[in-house]
């Protein structure tokens, strides 16, 4: 409907070549999508995990189903991702392994986006998008990660697939399946709220123009009270319970601080710019080509509201229904952020935006047809190089050279090389959860007894002091004071023994201030495994001054 294919003169092009080019162009999307998977798998198996992912698999690594469960309550996410690798976890524990499913859905989800659009758009735009999926550098690095972002794109697109495929065959059994794939995503995320807000107005506007014939529509209304009940218990059960505590209000004080409206701080038309820029470098990681990005992600959208109710044949969408499915999630996630309640801007939160805005800059790119028709498949992969290769994130990040699994390997073999038996491990939360996992060997971040501004536990043949989840990392300007109350918590015990600091992640806070501040307490020349993993001896003289 909205391809921009032209059909070749079967006159001009000999039945065998006419034979081999129909293949070659069949084979494109399976080559793509190998390719992302290659991608995917490569990205996987070549990183530490982050803080976040060692998270999730502390979580999820409860003695039972229930305890596991009520672990998830004191998140921000709902459970299925937490309980799925609670089983999955108990077969390998690799970071390969555990981030196997979420290479498989992000993969997944550029086949089920391709399937889509081809459906309701045509092939041209669905190769476009999918190529812009596949290959957005967010997108590969949230589809190599303990996250829930990947199963959530996979089901999203899922539900896109299913939703379309029942409306264009009067189909149940397809409803049904877009609404199980629906509430999964419910499930997985917060952000399928906005979602599932969205496909509801877009189900109206297709009920409206074709008013389905049979039980179709008894279906769908069933699907939205379903979501309804699951939105509700989900309400009660966890986001009402979270929403007061004190390290959500941190997250959304500090990393999240500029995706969220403050207002009497700042202007709302200034902030919704800010925001929309964020997101696009987010998802394209240039900043020119993000730019781009976002003003033919407008274009697509206008283009497909200005053609009003025309194209809307053989069960397709109309352009203005597309146009409206295309926006609504933008628009719904900005009001959002405008009242507080779900960031907006270039963060992981919000790369479930893609699936809408990759259909929309597809579509603006579709109607650009350049006499040669290599052309926009050579602009559009170097475009996407130059997204990869000159990769500028914003947001948490580790560069990829600097998470890989040797440093992380290195940093834990010095640890259990040089650090004697029975010595205290000093670390903050952040690096805490990667400590847990690759030298622990159990949670030292939630458990154990709570003194002053840590949690003391045993660390395999070592002692663990952990900083506490709401103050998340070490500071320059707290750092005297902790330590300071860390040597009059215990002072027999740190006397008698050696401190290490370990410290891994994304976030240093005023890194030159506080390694200068390090010197102070006896290290001065830190053990580095790459600029996110630091080792140091703490001098014990200093920890005792204050008493």
């Amino acid at each position: 409907m909205f391809s921009s294919e032209k059909t070749a003169n079967p006159e001009s092009i000999s039945a065998p070549h006419l034979g081999l080019a129909q293949q070659l162009a069949a084979a494109v999307p399976a080559l793509l999508i190998f390719a992302g998977l290659i991608a995917r798998l490569i990205s996987a198996h070549s990183k530490f995990l982050n803080a976040d992912e060692a998270m999730h698999y502390l979580l999820a690594m409860q003695p039972t189903i229930g305890d596991t469960y009520r672990a998830t309550l004191g998140t921000a996410h709902p459970p299925l991702l937490i309980i799925f690798l609670h089983y999955w976890a108990m077969i390998l524990h690799s970071e390969f392994f555990l981030r196997l499913p979420s290479v498989l859905a992000g993969t997944a989800a550029g086949w089920f986006l391709y399937a889509w659009l081809r459906g309701a758009t045509g092939r041209a735009t669905a190769l476009v998008a999918l190529s812009l999926v596949l290959f957005s550098p967010a997108l590969i690095y949230t589809s190599a990660e303990v996250r829930q972002y990947a199963l959530l794109l996979c089901l999203m697109s899922a539900t896109l697939y299913f939703l379309e495929r029942a409306f264009g065959e009067n189909s149940p059994r397809l409803m049904i399946a877009s609404a199980m794939a629906l509430y999964l995503a419910l499930f997985t995320h917060y952000a399928a709220l906005i979602f599932a807000a969205s496909i509801a107005v877009y189900g109206v506007l297709r009920i409206a123009a074709t008013r389905p014939e049979g039980p179709l529509f008894s279906v769908w209304i069933a699907a939205q009270a379903g979501c309804l009940a699951i939105a509700a218990f989900l309400w009660k059960t966890h986001i009402a319970v979270i929403r007061h505590r004190s390290l959500t209000h941190d997250v959304a004080e500090s990393y999240l601080r500029s995706s969220l409206f403050h207002p009497g701080q700042e202007n709302v038309f200034l902030f919704l710019a800010r925001a929309n820029l964020r997101l696009f470098h987010f998802l394209f990681s240039e900043g020119a080509i993000s730019v781009l990005g976002m003003l033919l992600c407008v274009a697509g959208i206008v283009l497909l509201l200005q053609r009003g109710n025309t194209g809307s044949e053989g069960g397709q969408p109309s352009s203005r229904q597309l146009g409206t499915l295309l926006l609504l999630p933008f628009v719904l996630n900005c009001a959002a952020a405008l009242i507080g309640v779900y960031p907006y801007g270039g963060t992981r939160h919000n790369s479930y935006l893609a699936l809408f805005a990759m259909p929309a800059i597809a579509i603006a790119i579709t109607r650009w047809r350049p006499s040669r028709k290599w052309a926009t498949p050579l602009a559009i992969a170097i475009a996407l190089v130059i997204c990869n290769f000159t990769v500028t994130p914003a947001g948490s990040y580790i560069n990829p050279r600097n998470q890989k699994k040797e440093l992380m390997d290195q940093a834990a073999g010095y640890l259990g090389a040089s650090v004697p038996d029975g010595s205290i491990v000093l670390t903050d939360y952040e690096s805490g959860l990667l400590l847990s996992y690759y030298l622990c060997h159990a949670d030292i971040t939630h458990s154990g007894e709570p003194k002053s501004f840590f949690y003391r536990s045993p660390c395999g043949n070592y002692n663990a002091a952990s900083l506490l989840p709401r103050l998340w990392v070490f500071r320059a300007d707290t750092f005297p004071q902790q330590m300071q109350e860390l040597a009059k918590s215990e002072p027999a015990l740190m006397r008698a023994h050696e401190v290490w600091l370990f410290q891994a992640g994304f976030i240093v806070d005023r890194e030159p201030e506080f390694q200068s501040l390090l010197a102070q307490y006896g290290c001065s020349s830190p053990r580095k495994f790459g600029p996110n993993i630091l080792v140091c001896r703490i001098g014990l003289p200093v920890l005792a001054e204050g008493q």
